[in-house]
């Protein structure tokens, strides 16, 4: 297998984390199906990057997605999933160690059947307390489609800012070209909220 890069550091946390009415924990090979069964919707996969038309397929490629997957629970079901991604800053030379693994890349995946209950917004929430207070990085990035206006009202609801509006940037599977957004929030403006 390919090395992974980008992968938090999930040994620094306590697991699960509960919210109000959520949990939230590392994914493992056995929420494949779970995860399968919900992103091979049409609706959800419409913004997802990979559409899954195949169990097996998914399963066999399901390890290089565990290291960077959460997975939202409700009632002991998975209803969704969590991604985080760590990454480098761009740094000069040097001061390039202080830029190691500072940044995040941030995504979520949904239920349809759970959806319109604040269960996205509330995961979200507590994925943020994960970068920020758990991870101690400086600052954490989503993007999406322009069409898919629940997922950058979510960023908006949560204080992120948007960065970036590109026109034409983003590519779909059904051949067109969309407006990507590009949202970001930083450690000191999660705190201050």
């Amino acid at each position: 297998m390919d090395e992974l890069t980008g992968v938090p550091d999930w040994g620094r946390l306590t697991w699960p984390r509960t919210t109000e009415r959520l949990t939230v924990r590392p994914a493992t090979a056995d929420d494949a199906d779970a995860m399968f069964d919900y992103r091979s919707i049409d609706s959800v996969a419409r913004w997802m990057t990979k559409l899954p038309t195949d169990v097996e397929s998914w399963r066999g490629d399901f390890d290089k997605r565990v290291p960077y997957a959460l997975v939202i629970e409700f009632g002991g079901e998975v209803i969704g999933d969590l991604f985080l991604k760590t990454e480098d800053a761009w740094a000069q030379a040097e001061v390039r160690d202080r830029a190691k693994d500072v940044f995040a890349e941030i995504g979520w995946c949904l239920t349809p059947a759970h959806e319109g209950h604040g269960y996205a917004t509330e995961a979200v929430r507590e994925l943020l307390a994960i970068v920020f207070d758990g991870l101690a990085l400086r600052r954490v990035v989503a993007n999406c489609f322009a069409d898919n206006e629940p997922s950058w009202r979510l960023m908006e609801r949560l204080g992120m800012r948007r960065e970036a509006h590109n026109i034409g940037d983003t590519l779909h599977r059904n051949g067109e070209w969309y407006d990507g957004l590009t949202y970001a929030l930083l450690a000191d403006e999660w705190r201050a909220r």
